[in-house]
């Protein structure tokens, strides 16, 4: 008896043993003991996240078993999935979670965790999507993240356009061209080449369509010439039909250049650079001086991966247009006073060393003749010119006057040319033949000057004192002829 009760606590002790175990492992392996709860922190957040348990199970390192569907997935997605285990094991490179993502992001139903400070709290074991909740203003949403969560840090897979807008300047006398850059100079009635740049986001892969939206708003100074826009994308001009250009938009924009999807493209890729490089004509509404004449834009894109219906736009960039106005003042060299009845033309000299007519002041011409427009006109002004070398003739001149020589002179402008918000720094006339001097004022953009004539030298005229002087020289001769013919007889009586 005593034996057999022995036998009895042995085999008793035996099971309590091999129930230990088996429980010791179940921590010392790494399982998740009950009620645990875990942390995603996530790198670089942008605006808000909430995260969906698809799958639930053991987890043992990183190694999620006995998979099932999660809390996040509804209990349609449930159905319309299938097995848990059997979609769990479809996972196996990118391209397939890529899709897995997007197909069960239909399906998502109660979020779980709290999210604070770039942190989502308080979440069980298992296998997490995470997508953002909010963004905010000109930011893109993330694509979406899957990850095992025992305590694990996550990057956010997300980038956005980026926008520039740049302008060429010009010097017509010596013939060169800038880089594109932020500000300009221009004579009114030039055509000013501009350029819209703007970056693919880096993960433009992970977007079913992708929109892009160039909003473009000119100053009343320009004049928009819809017929010289060129759309590249990656270095490859667009056909017509693959963008659309719209004029007068209701979101007060000069125009629009719209490529609904860049998908279709066939260069579009990440990172790639579409542009849009298109003249506008500066006009007679051209701001003289330092305020100058702005053009901004901004882009329109899609920024969700998994709403192709979201859309936000980029910050403006902003280029700079200045133009400038010669100012002449016609003087009475005898005392100083403006002197009337004066016309005059300016040149500007080309590069092959040409004087082109910039504009005639206070005159018409027919037939080579020039009339005068305002005979009491003695302030003269040629608005709208940019920098280079000009010549100043004066095809009428006031009555009882000298004429000028023809004066020549360069007009030097410098502005920042790398700025957000570009300023017109220096402005200068500087004279290379003649005597005229300029007073330049940056603010309204003019350089004034004082043209002088003299008047002219009086000379006797065959009336009054030259009447005179013909009687008296008259009468010298006839007394010398007298004296010539009496001595003449006295040297004969002799």
């Amino acid at each position: 008896m005593m034996k057999k009760a022995i036998k009895k606590l042995l085999a008793a002790l035996l099971a309590v043993a091999m129930l230990c175990a088996m429980a010791v492992p179940a921590f010392a392996d790494g399982s998740t003991p009950a009620g645990t709860t875990y942390t995603i922190t996530i790198n670089n957040p942008i605006g808000t996240y909430k995260a969906y348990q698809i799958f639930s199970g053991d987890l043992e390192g990183k190694i999620l078993s006995n998979i099932v569907w999660g809390t996040g997935v509804t209990e349609a997605g449930k159905t319309d999935l299938g097995s848990a285990k059997e979609r769990a094991d479809t996972l196996t490179n990118e391209p397939s979670v890529k899709a897995f993502a997007k197909e069960v992001s239909k399906y998502l139903g109660e979020s779980s965790g709290s999210y604070s400070d770039g942190k989502i709290s308080g979440l069980a074991a298992g296998y997490y999507l995470i997508k953002n909740d909010t963004v905010g203003d000109n930011e893109t949403y993330t694509s979406f993240i899957l990850a095992v969560v025992n305590d694990v840090t996550v990057v956010p897979k997300g980038d956005k356009p980026t926008l520039e807008k740049k302008v060429k300047d010009a010097n017509d006398t010596d013939g060169t061209t800038t880089s594109w850059q932020d500000s300009a100079d221009h004579d009114i009635g030039d055509d000013v080449p501009f350029k819209l740049t703007a970056k693919i986001a880096s993960n433009f892969d992970d977007y079913t369509t992708y929109k892009f939206v160039f909003h473009d708003e000119q100053s009343a100074g320009l004049t928009f010439k819809r017929d010289t826009v060129k759309v590249t994308v990656a270095g490859t001009e667009l056909k017509a039909s693959d963008y659309t250009v719209v004029t007068d938009p209701d979101d007060g924009c000069t125009f629009h250049v719209v490529i609904n999807d860049l998908k279709k493209i066939s260069d579009a890729a990440a990172n790639a650079e579409v542009a849009v490089e298109y003249k506008s004509t500066l006009n007679e509404h051209a701001v003289i001086g330092s305020a100058g004449n702005p053009n901004e834009a901004y882009l329109g894109y899609s920024n969700n991966p998994h709403n192709s219906n979201d859309t936000t736009t980029t910050p403006k960039d902003k280029v700079t247009v200045f133009t400038f106005k010669v100012v002449a003042n016609k003087i009475n060299g005898d005392n100083d006073k403006a002197l009337k009845g004066a016309a005059f033309a300016l040149y500007k000299k080309g590069q092959d060393s040409t004087w082109k007519l910039v504009g005639l002041n206070n005159a018409t011409e027919t037939d080579g003749k020039y009339t005068i427009v305002d005979p009491d006109q003695t302030k003269f002004d040629w608005v709208g010119l940019d920098d280079g070398e000009y010549k100043i003739e004066e095809i009428i001149t006031p009555a009882g006057f000298n004429s000028i020589a023809p004066q020549t002179f360069k007009v030097t402008a410098t502005h920042e040319e790398t700025s957000a918000d570009p300023k017109l720094t220096v402005l200068s006339g500087n004279m290379t033949s003649g005597e005229i001097t300029f007073t330049p004022n940056k603010d309204d953009g003019s350089l004034t000057t004082k043209i002088v004539n003299n008047a002219g030298t009086t000379l006797p005229s065959t009336g009054g004192i030259g009447t005179t002087i013909f009687y008296v020289v008259g009468g010298g001769l006839m007394v010398a002829a007298a004296v010539l013919l009496i001595t003449k007889k006295r040297m004969e009586n002799k």
